[in-house]
């Protein structure tokens, strides 16, 4: 396997404003202050004896601390981000109460050559938001998901009945 590779879950409900997506915001210094290209769906990167599916659903846990809802996970395949790494993802359709998610923590040095090493959130909200709001929100990388999404989700649902 060359170069980096992250899996993740992109969880999905209908309500009555159509479809929403949850996505979080990235925490740490560099994200602080930041809205727009600074939110990913719940993702981490995985190693060579790891399944990316496996990896998907451990990093969601870790990442939300909350476990991975029941429910068909839908492959949205890959995509080669511009730092090089390769991200895989899944939708599922669920609800979760985010208001329950304890985020799991990173640590850094920080500020950068002070030598103290500090502990930040990997994302510090989540938030149910639609795909047209996501879309500005997420990293540019990320934002094919969204539309993958809208395309598998329009290709499962069935016909309206006759007039």
């Amino acid at each position: 396997m060359s170069g980096k590779r992250s899996a993740g879950l992109l969880l999905f409900r209908m309500s009555e404003a159509g479809t929403e997506v949850l996505i979080g915001h990235m925490g740490g210094p560099f994200w602080a202050g930041r809205d727009a290209g600074a939110w990913s769906i719940p993702k981490g990167e995985y190693g060579p004896g790891e399944q990316p599916e496996a990896a998907a659903r451990r990093e969601f846990t870790e990442e939300l601390g909350l476990p991975v809802p029941d429910g068909e996970r839908i492959p949205l395949g890959e995509s080669l981000q511009a730092g090089g790494k390769t991200v895989t993802i899944w939708a599922m359709e669920a609800d979760l109460d985010i208001g329950r998610a304890v985020f799991g923590t990173f640590g850094m040095e920080w500020p950068r050559g002070s030598g103290v090493l500090r502990e930040f959130p990997e994302l510090d909200r989540v938030a149910w938001c639609t795909p047209s709001s996501a879309q500005d929100r997420l990293v540019t990388g990320q934002r094919v998901f969204l539309d993958r999404l809208a395309s598998r989700i329009q290709d499962n649902r069935p016909p309206p009945p006759p007039p």
